[in-house]
């Protein structure tokens, strides 16, 4: 579950620094990411790391506008662009690394018609070296002072006991006197997908640092908005609900992932609002609602909602890219749609389609238990991923993160430029 960061909105809104755009420039046969600011951050620090390379920007008291998704790394050194929040004020973006490359960094005061400017170069080996380049053509840039070398971070064997596990609630769709779809040789969709699901709360347990919920442990039916409510009242971080499709054609195949569409957000929102007895119950009952006027309620519920969509769509496409190593897909991208179990404000929710139950050929393969465990563990492995990425605060995930983070680190450079005085700007 996301801890929603709105309750803080005041203070976010006054941060020294919001990146407004961000993009990758080539120059030279070299590149440079450079991000604009509305305001110089508090300090910076930008380091390399290995196994595996990357770029890392920290900016003290700072967030993000701009969209990360958008920037062409075709040709480029960089693989992938990622952020998160850091240390509840902090940002942190990460540039993961198709081969490595040193890092020189420079931050630009403002001048006429220009915002603040972080500029990161990165340089490849085989790359023309910094006293041979073209200068980057931004104004009034100042180099970032080199920082002494870090103390090596401490570091513990041995995870902290108030550490929580990751919890994953697991939704069988159907049940009881629902049977779902059914498919050749009276498959049916509630069977299937009960067996896949408890299949994935195995592998989940077996898992340090993860805890399945199953929402659904036998054949018995539950209303479709109370899969949401069960899911969060076990405190589960995300929703996977587990589905088998079914279509006239019986030769329609392959799995699908869905989460909600900004449509289905947006009508959510208005329900929740409208609905008082909801309103102290959203954001997992750590926001109320019902003593905020109409237009901060909305504004903290369509930031929820967001915030949530995004997780859910990058939670889904690890699933998705997964899932391909074991069946064949429906849509090679994360689809949206209005389901109801997808429908919580503040739990990042996908439901996976584990084929077509109506195709003779997949249903044979839905029966079998092997391949029920084949699916299995292509969920797990995408959910994994997400959170290898994304891990939630206080998880034992995120402490051997930061462990692996600090090893690296001992080793690495980083620069820190300090907040200009009054009489410097």
């Amino acid at each position: 579950m996301i801890a929603f960061w709105a309750i803080a909105l005041p203070g976010s809104l006054h941060a020294a620094a919001v990146i407004e755009h961000a993009r990758l420039v080539r120059d030279a046969g070299n590149f440079r990411l450079e991000l604009d600011l509305s305001g110089a951050p508090t300090s910076y620090k930008v380091f390399t790391m290995q196994a595996p390379d990357r770029v890392v920007i920290d900016l003290d008291n700072a967030q993000l506008r701009a969209s990360l998704r958008g920037i062409d790394l075709a040709n480029s050194p960089v693989r992938n662009l990622r952020s998160g929040i850091r240390d509840g004020t902090g940002l942190r973006i990460v540039m993961d690394l198709a081969q490595r490359v040193s890092a020189q960094s420079a931050i630009s005061a403002p001048t006429a018609g220009n915002p603040h400017r972080l500029v990161v170069n990165l340089q490849t080996p085989g790359s023309r070296t910094a006293s041979t380049a073209r200068p980057v053509t931004t104004p009034s840039l100042a180099k970032a002072p080199t920082a002494p070398r870090p103390a090596p971070a401490t570091t513990h064997s041995h995870p902290p006991a108030k550490l929580r596990n990751v919890v994953i609630a697991i939704d069988a769709g159907h049940g009881g006197e629902d049977p779902g779809a059914i498919g050749p040789a009276r498959t049916h969709e509630k069977q299937v997908v009960l067996a896949i699901s408890k299949a994935l709360a195995t592998l989940v347990n077996r898992e340090p640092g993860y805890r399945a919920v199953l929402v659904r442990t036998g054949d018995y039916f539950i209303p479709l908005a109370k899969r949401p409510a069960i899911a969060r009242r076990a405190g589960a971080d995300i929703m996977v609900s587990v589905h088998a499709d079914a279509f006239d054609n019986d030769t329609a195949n392959g799995a699908s992932v869905y989460a909600l569409s900004q449509r289905g957000a947006t009508s959510e929102t208005a329900k929740y609002l409208a609905d008082r007895e909801n309103r102290a119950d959203l954001i997992g009952g750590s926001v109320a609602l019902n003593d905020k006027d109409p237009v901060l309620a909305g504004v903290i519920l369509d930031l929820a909602m967001t915030a949530t969509l995004n997780h859910s769509l990058q939670l889904g496409d690890q699933v998705l890219k997964s899932m391909a190593g074991v069946s064949r897909l429906h849509n090679h991208r994360v689809e949206q749609a209005g389901f109801v179990v997808l429908k919580s404000p503040d739990m990042p929710s996908i439901l996976v389609e584990t084929g077509f139950i109506s195709n003779p050929g997949e249903a044979r393969k839905l029966r079998d238990p092997a391949h029920q465990k084949r699916l299995a563990s292509a969920i797990f492995t995408g959910v994994k991923r997400h959170f290898e990425r994304h891990p939630p605060d206080g998880t034992r995930i995120a402490w051997e993160q930061r462990q692996r983070s600090s090893r690296s680190e001992q080793a690495a450079v980083s620069t820190t430029v300090p907040q200009p005085s009054i009489a410097q700007r």
